[in-house]
């Protein structure tokens, strides 16, 4: 009875420890991981007053943006060399203003169009993507905010170095292409049907507007599409469930993005096992009026009142209900 007695505590020792060990190495992991996250001290506008109120329970507001760098470095993420911003020497290839619901059931993916015609503030009326190019991305924000009245809780930015070494590390992304189409300035061929396309392929893919009937517009499609199909990568059972792969996401994740002060692992973390249960993801373009000139540019003209709409409706965490009432959801399965 005694050696009995004894071989029992010497087991529940043994798993004492273990765990101590196994919460120790997460411990250690998370704080390399965090150690490891690009973090840009004052990405978020500082002047509360020009900006809207913080309001607790309408979910959480996330710009995404894609960097048109004209570095040869790297400009985000853990190996970044060269600066993110430099004045005038980088735009935005791409804006995405991106809603969590209160619930974390929900999110929907808002692309602003580059060329859109805005007031940036302190510049006057230009392009949106030229508020990242004379401010960095606290001007950005600062213009997303005015435009939307959107509150802007955190900002993560990639480049397209970033972007496809981000597809590779999942193991390439799979697009459905409505049909054959030719990009004349790079010089590629997309065939109809299903495509699996590594992190430079992708690049390619979603930089093309030459040859798509919709231009720009067709192309914010073929981003969504692309962040569909990664979402569909990590949002799967198979991945949330296996801590390992959720780790080596969270490590692309950190060498690939650069954010706000902000944002922790931890945060990057529940954000990721939040939309397990996820019920909907929409994706939506901001409501475009039609284009023009304005100072001998070409530019996107927006809608404003729907503009307004959709604002209102994110301001109050019910934008499915704007996308389900407009009938405004793209279609991203398939794309051009």
């Amino acid at each position: 009875m005694r050696r009995a007695r004894r071989l029992l505590l010497i087991i529940g020792a043994a798993v004492v420890l273990m765990g101590v060990c196994g919460a120790g190495a997460l411990y250690a992991f998370q704080v390399s991981l965090d150690g490891d996250i690009t973090r840009l001290p004052g990405a978020l506008p500082t002047d509360e007053a020009e900006r809207p109120p913080p309001e607790p329970g309408v979910g959480e507001n996330w710009l995404l943006v894609g960097t048109d760098t004209r570095s040869e470095e790297t400009t985000t993420g853990e190996d970044a060399r060269g600066e993110l911003w430099r004045p005038g020497q980088q735009r935005t290839d791409t804006i995405m203003l991106i809603h969590l619901s209160e619930g974390r059931n929900l999110v929907s993916v808002v692309s602003i169009p580059r060329d859109s015609w805005v007031t940036v503030p302190g510049k006057g009326k230009a392009k949106i993507n030229a508020a990242f190019s004379w401010g960095g991305p606290a001007l950005l924000i600062r213009t997303v905010e005015k435009l939307t009245g959107v509150r802007i809780d955190h900002y993560a930015a990639i480049d397209f170095r970033g972007f496809a070494a981000a597809v590779d590390a999942i193991g390439g992304v799979d697009v459905d292409i409505a049909e054959t189409v030719y990009d004349p300035y790079r010089k590629v061929t997309w065939k109809a049907g299903v495509q699996h396309l590594g992190g430079e392929e992708a690049l390619l893919f979603v930089r093309q507007r030459a040859n798509l009937p919709g231009g720009d517009l067709d192309r914010i499609k073929r981003q969504q599409a692309l962040l569909s199909s990664i979402a569909d990568k990590v949002l799967s059972a198979e991945t949330l469930t296996n801590p390992v792969k959720v780790n080596d996401l969270l490590r692309a994740l950190t060498k690939a993005f650069s954010v706000d002060a902000g944002v922790t692992t931890g945060m990057l973390r529940s954000r990721m096992l939040d939309l397990a249960g996820l019920d909907s993801l929409d994706y939506v373009t901001m409501p475009v009026e039609g284009t023009g000139t304005r100072s001998r540019q070409s530019v996107v003209l927006l809608d404003m009142p729907e503009v307004r709409a959709l604002s209102a409706a994110i301001q109050d965490d019910r934008i499915d209900d704007y996308v389900r009432e407009h009938d405004s959801g793209n279609a991203v399965d398939t794309v051009r």
